[in-house]
């Protein structure tokens, strides 16, 4: 039987008093999904785990499980180990990556960004944050820091077309190894 692997993102978790999430329970919403091996990393919505084939139901499961275990719908987005590897090795941005991990996010949603319009968003943006769409998901360089950043999710969002979670770099390359070692 194949298997096949995905990285799991939540949106929006763990951020405020709201919508609180703890890595148990989004393990337990995993196994009540159909997946296998749940593998969490930080306490902010980043799941690994195994589905019996290759499913593209996977999010809405997850987010239904979720709604079951914690009261509150809470968006996912499902990729592929592959596909998350295609994702990292696309980055367009490998110095900051290498340099400043914690200033380089990729922003995923369920659908691809809409490259034009982060295009147009990118002409009109004051700040200093630098743009790239690649393999469907969205590359944002904080040069200044995400704190200082008057990018906002929404608008970000607004122009990807869909909505995104973003996660910095260090939590990429990390999701990325644990879906490529073998489950415990």
């Amino acid at each position: 039987m194949a298997r096949t692997i995905y990285v799991v993102l939540l949106r929006g978790v763990n951020l405020g008093a709201h919508r609180r999430v703890t890595s148990a329970q989004l393990r337990e919403a995993a196994v009540a999904a159909g997946l296998a091996d749940p593998r969490t990393h930080a306490n902010s919505g980043n799941l690994v785990a195994v589905a019996p084939e290759r499913d593209d139901d996977v999010a809405a499961r997850v987010t239904a499980a979720l709604t079951e275990v914690t009261e509150s719908e809470v968006p996912a987005v499902a990729l592929t180990a592959r596909r998350w590897d295609a994702v990292v090795r696309a980055n367009p941005f490998p110095r900051a990556a290498r340099d400043d991990p914690a200033r380089l996010q990729v922003h995923v949603g369920p659908a691809p960004v809409d490259a034009a319009g982060i295009a147009r968003f990118d002409l009109g943006n004051r700040g200093r944050e630098l743009f790239a769409v690649a393999e469907g998901v969205l590359y944002v360089r904080y040069v200044d820091g995400i704190g200082t950043s008057r990018v906002t999710p929404a608008q970000l969002d607004r122009a990807a077309g869909t909505w995104t979670t973003g996660r910095n770099w260090n939590t990429v390359t990390r999701l990325a190894t644990m879906a490529r070692a073998p489950a415990p």
